[in-house]
């Protein structure tokens, strides 16, 4: 039997939920989908200074949890940064 999902605490939801080139529609070829949790453990672990443990106690998940999820978080920056791709922040288990 699997393991049921544990809702991750987050504190809000972005005010803005769409980032990249302000000229290119938010198509299937050029997005980018990033989830609640994934924005919150950027905000709490880079903007905030928390470790990933704090960030676990905060988010009320695993340290290890926590780690996948940033790792996770961080690629999809990337593939939008370097590839001129939007970022579309929706979803996630919260």
């Amino acid at each position: 039997m699997a393991r049921p999902v544990k809702w991750r605490k987050v504190c809000c939801l972005p005010e803005s939920n769409r980032f990249g080139p302000l000229n290119l529609p938010a198509d299937a070829n050029n997005k980018v989908s990033m989830t609640v949790d994934e924005y919150e453990t950027i905000r709490l672990i880079d903007l905030e200074g928390f470790t990933q443990e704090e960030c676990a106690r905060h988010m009320n998940i695993g340290r290890t949890t926590v780690q996948g999820i940033y790792i996770e978080a961080r690629e999809k920056i990337a593939e939008s940064l370097v590839n001129g791709k939007v970022l579309l922040i929706e979803g996630g288990e919260y």
